[in-house]
């Protein structure tokens, strides 16, 4: 296992992300309100660039004829077919397919990513 840097926390504000390539593998990097996430850049799917698709939030569970939506800036979906993950978690949220997660480490203030070569 190797740790790779990727870019320095200023660089990386909330809401932002950076795509990059560690050990020929495309990998996106998240500030999720804070909590920094790296993911492979493929949904499980049908293998669409993920970390391209649209960072929101979602509907919740609510009452009959209510929608309540959270998890802003939590939810990452697919460009492809609109498929929901949870960035924090990797869930997919209407299946049991999940996103490949990777170790982030904080050094300092730089961001760095553990991928096995």
């Amino acid at each position: 296992m190797s740790l790779y840097p990727i870019t320095n926390l200023n660089e990386l504000p909330p809401g932002a992300r950076k795509l990059t390539t560690i050990a020929g593998k495309p990998i996106g990097v998240f500030n999720v309100n804070g909590q920094i996430v790296a993911i492979q850049n493929l949904c499980p799917h049908e293998l669409a660039p993920i970390c391209v698709g649209r960072v929101d939030g979602t509907t919740l569970a609510s009452q009959p004829s209510e929608m309540v939506w959270g998890r802003d800036g939590e939810i990452l979906a697919c460009p492809w077919h609109g498929w929901e993950f949870d960035l924090l978690t990797g869930q997919c949220l209407t299946d049991r397919r999940r996103l490949r997660q990777f170790e982030v480490k904080i050094i300092g203030d730089d961001v760095f990513v553990e991928v096995y070569s």
